[in-house]
């Protein structure tokens, strides 16, 4: 009675992000109750394994005591303390430091959002301001990838390049441009190299187009997340760092989803070979268990805002930034992380990896891919040709559901795409489960009709 009143009043208040308002209508919520580990609890007592960490963020797993008792500490201590006026709080000055160590190069000026979204918001604000600080207003243009995601704010959603961030909404974005995106499965171009080749070339071309002297920045995710878990060629981020460089615009790393060890170290950015001269973080900053994001800068970009800001305030922040019970809460994580769960992370990634791979056999199976705990699996109903799942059969909805009912929640992508993103903290036999339940999903999703009837 409790569920089904709660599925009610969802139905008739609750805003969910990112759905069909009718679509949810009709189909209600699913309520969840509790969280172990990798596990999820329904509150009709069905568990769950979390193939996805909540939303690609709950990277130290859930129920963590140490965790718990920091933010209870720090709420007890100082709830609240604003960054304004020339104020703070322990906690998030010793976050900032503690991140700007860690971090790769020079990124030692840390501003902490409230999340991944209005991170990459503020970027933009910033760099906007380093440009007129620089005497160059003009560059006003910022350029980022297909299939890249970087937030659904007004001003992120436009460096966004999937069409649902954008349809309905009627918003003009004529300072934001695309280059096509790496790719690599239904890239025409067969080898890294020439991916990497034609990339930098586009990127030379699309800033040539616009005027070098009007392109602020180039935004781009090591590993593109929403678009369908994208990993680039070995040296494509580098290579477009470098062009980046070579034509003096500035390079922004989108960590929201790949930092805190989800593809192996604390930032993808290391494992790349690169310095970003902005790099954004969220997601398993706190591991989810409250909203942070943080935006890391590099000396130089900080000297010019700071220099051409003088003694005048940076006319930029929220209410909520830096806030000290976060900040207590991702300290504590940031100790997870190091005392083993990074570990465990790459440990668990290489099973992962490994098990997943072995689903090519399967008629459905057109591509795995990834790196440590991020990956996909990509369905086809022709291998040679890689003709996607058909768009009238629901594929994201109808595969999460048969997840669903396997005892596994993945991140179901409306073209027929798999996402993981597990929790660190996965034993070998959560792994384990996790493929084997994708296989179980793959086996009763061919018998559909549907699918059986465009099989090739």
């Amino acid at each position: 009675m409790l569920t089904n009143s709660l599925v009610e009043l969802d139905r008739q208040h609750l805003v969910h992000p990112v759905s069909s308002f009718r679509g949810h209508e009709e189909r209600g919520v699913r309520v969840l109750r509790s969280a172990k580990g990798a596990t999820v609890t329904d509150a009709e007592g069905r568990e769950l394994i979390d193939g996805f960490a909540g939303l690609w963020c709950v990277n130290a797993g859930y129920g963590h005591e140490s965790v718990v008792e920091a933010a209870a500490q720090q709420m007890r201590e100082l709830p609240y303390a604003t960054g304004y006026f020339d104020l703070g709080a322990e906690a998030p000055i010793r976050l900032a430091a503690e991140l700007a160590e860690r971090s790769p190069g020079d990124l030692n000026h840390i501003y902490f959002s409230l999340g991944g979204s209005d991170a990459v918001d503020s970027t933009i604000r910033f760099i906007r301001y380093y440009w007129h600080a620089k005497g160059q207003p003009n560059r006003d243009q910022f350029i980022s990838v297909e299939q890249g995601y970087h937030g659904s704010t007004t001003m992120g959603a436009g460096l966004t390049a999937l069409p649902g961030f954008h349809d309905g909404f009627g918003v003009p974005y004529q300072w934001q441009h695309k280059i096509s995106s790496h790719y690599a499965y239904r890239n025409p171009l067969t080898t890294d190299q020439d991916i990497i080749d034609a990339s930098v070339a586009e990127l030379k071309a699309k800033v040539a187009a616009l005027g070098e002297d009007k392109v602020a920045a180039f935004y781009v995710e090591p590993i593109q997340g929403s678009g369908g878990v994208l990993v680039p060629p070995k040296g494509w981020v580098k290579a477009m760092r470098d062009a980046c460089a070579e034509m003096d615009i500035l390079f922004v790393a989108d960590e929201v989803i790949t930092g805190f060890g989800r593809t192996g170290p604390l930032f993808a950015s290391a494992e790349e070979g690169i310095v970003p001269d902005l790099m954004t973080c969220a997601k398993g900053l706190t591991s989810g268990y409250l909203p942070m994001g943080a935006v890391f800068m590099r000396d130089h970009v900080y000297e010019a805002i700071a220099e051409g800001a003088g003694t005048k305030a940076v006319g930029h922040g929220f209410t909520y930034s830096a806030h000290p019970v976060s900040a207590a809460v991702a300290l504590e994580v940031l100790k997870l992380y190091e005392g083993g769960l990074l570990d465990n992370g790459r440990k668990a990634g290489a099973r992962l990896m490994a098990g997943l791979e072995t689903l090519r056999d399967h008629p459905l199976v057109g591509d795995v891919r990834g790196r440590g705990m991020l990956a996909a699996v990509e369905m086809v109903t022709d291998k040679d040709k890689k003709t996607p799942l058909p768009a009238e059969v629901q594929a994201a909805t109808r595969l999460f559901d048969r997840a669903w009912e396997q005892g596994l929640i993945v991140r179901s992508f409306a073209q027929g795409i798999f996402g993981y993103a597990p929790p660190l903290c996965c034993t070998d036999t959560e792994i384990d489960a996790i493929v084997e339940r994708t296989r179980k999903v793959l086996d009763l999703t061919l018998e559909d009709p549907e699918i059986r009837a465009v099989m090739r």
